[in-house]
């Protein structure tokens, strides 16, 4: 029998004020699930979903109702994983995107790390952008 694969992030999760708190993500491939467990505050989110950036955007929802968002590219507001990323890579990878601007190879980041261009936003304003630069691209 296959052991499961866990790999832990650690993650800053930033409020409106700025205010950062340390998080530590805790993904979990077992089967054909991906689960997601967040522990901050004292608190833990856990979520199984088809694909880890489907996990996160779950946790994100729950998040926002405390006013919280993670600082990592998966929760960046310019940043959206493509189709065969979820499907082959497990929502593992985002591509950076730029309006305008066809992906490349170079634009892929890991969902989970962080940078400074990480731009915090919901998970709605996150689908906008991602609507928005797919309207471009006609």
């Amino acid at each position: 029998m296959n052991e499961p694969d866990i790999k832990e992030h650690e993650v800053a999760l930033v409020s409106p004020s700025g205010r950062r708190s340390p998080g530590i993500f805790t993904l979990n491939a077992a089967g054909n699930d991906c689960t997601l467990t967040l522990r901050y505050q004292g608190k833990e989110i856990t979520t199984s979903e088809a694909d880890y950036f489907a996990a996160l955007c779950s946790i994100r929802k729950q998040l926002e109702a405390e006013g919280l968002t993670p600082l990592c590219y998966g929760a960046s507001r310019q940043c959206f994983p493509s189709g065969m990323a979820r499907d082959m890579g497990a929502g593992l990878k985002v591509y950076k995107l730029q309006l305008g601007r066809k992906t490349s190879m170079a634009d892929l980041v890991e969902t989970f790390s962080s940078g400074p261009d990480v731009e915090p936003a919901s998970v709605a304003e996150q689908q906008a952008f991602f609507d928005q630069w797919l309207n471009q691209r006609r």
